[in-house]
């Protein structure tokens, strides 16, 4: 596949002096109809403001245009097969290594760079609301953004049904006076949409992790025993799993914000690294409550398995009294049935009930003396 994609690259630029020249008309991928359905969005940006798009349809228009007249471009894809990002990754010299990254997902949040470009991935987080948690809800769904940062463009590329950065979007092109930093604008607003959408999932987690606690230690109703009200297990593990995939896409990407706040790169303006000091800020904050959340969810899981534990031994307690009433009269029938002609009172009148009776007065006071130990 690198073969593939190095060889991809190749075409986009001509030998001549080190000079940009365009695509032969005869090889054009990104106008290509098979790439179309990848674009969801392509905007040229200058002085902060998006330039009509008349020009500016495809990819390819679109860096025409910027290295005509100046400004970046931001190029928005959603799922992309290799085919459809082979073109795109030519255009603008995207590495092999990131492009095969990109296509195929499933990576971990991280900040690499390649020669003029910055490859970031962003795992994004989104809450399922659900009106009861149960063994088998999903509490919350993960997504990706990647994000290419060069000189005079962004690409992003999105995998899963949510995430959309259309309003993001939107609403930097709101702000003319930040988007005009450039593609580092762009990188930052996207890492502050994320981070923000784990602030609001983690409140939401909040609430469920508040909901199976008051469950599992408020205090039983009359007649319900200690334990009879506590969530199951299966739930908790369940909120437990859910709470680490959150852990899993937020503590890997400390080390890239921390990077991008700290360590002066030359793809970040200095006037917008500032702002990346605010999203570590806030990462390091949602990385210590879900922390916080694992620590918690291990307590109510402890705590639940105790009340169950206490739970059994009053059932077990209670069989055990039972059983050792019911020895009683198991014992004397047995005895009695063995049939022996040479028995004490076996011929007697009054035999048969002064055994029943002492039978009856045998398990009575076995069962009041249980009972005033708090076994029954």
């Amino acid at each position: 596949m690198i073969r593939d994609l190095r060889a991809a690259v190749r075409p986009s630029f001509r030998k001549n002096a080190g000079t940009y020249r365009p695509y032969d008309t005869t090889y054009d991928p990104t106008r290509h109809a098979s790439t179309s359905s990848a674009v969801v969005d392509c905007g040229v940006y200058r002085d902060g403001r998006r330039v009509p798009t008349e020009r500016c349809r495809t990819p390819h228009e679109a860096m025409l245009r910027v290295r005509e007249e100046g400004g970046f471009a931001w190029i928005g894809l959603h799922e992309p097969t290799e085919e459809e990002f082979a073109g795109i990754a030519a255009e603008f010299g995207l590495h092999p290594l990131a492009v095969e990254d990109a296509v195929h997902a499933h990576q971990r949040p991280k900040l690499e760079p390649y020669d003029d470009t910055l490859f970031t991935v962003f795992k994004t987080i989104h809450y399922v609301d659900h009106d009861e948690l149960t063994a088998t809800s999903e509490v919350v769904e993960t997504g990706e953004v990647m994000c290419f940062t060069g000189r005079d463009f962004v690409i992003t590329v999105r995998h899963g049904a949510k995430g959309s950065l259309r309003n993001l979007r939107h609403r930097l092109e709101d702000d003319p006076e930040q988007l005009a930093h450039g593609p580092s604008a762009v990188l930052h607003a996207i890492a502050d949409h994320v981070v923000d959408g784990y602030m609001a999932v983690a409140d939401s987690v909040q609430d469920d992790i508040d909901e199976v606690e008051i469950d599992v230690f408020s205090q039983p109703a009359k007649g319900e025993k200690a334990g009879q009200r506590s969530p199951d297990a299966q739930r908790i593990y369940q909120l437990k799993r859910e709470v680490l995939e959150f852990k899993r896409a937020v503590s890997p990407l400390l080390r890239p914000m921390q990077m991008l706040s700290e360590r002066p790169m030359r793809l970040v303006e200095p006037a917008i690294q500032k702002y990346f000091r605010d999203v570590a800020d806030h990462l390091v904050r949602v990385q210590e409550q879900v922390v916080g959340f694992d620590e918690l969810l291990n307590s109510i899981l402890q705590a639940n398995l105790a009340q169950a534990t206490v739970a059994q031994n009053e059932d077990m307690r209670k069989i055990t009294s039972w059983a050792a009433i019911i020895a009683v009269p198991t014992a004397v029938c047995g005895i009695y049935g063995m049939n022996f002609d040479h028995m004490p009172e076996l011929h007697w009148k009054y035999g048969y009930p002064l055994v029943l009776g002492a039978i009856v007065a045998i398990c009575l006071v076995i069962h009041r003396t249980l009972k005033k130990n708090g076994w029954l």
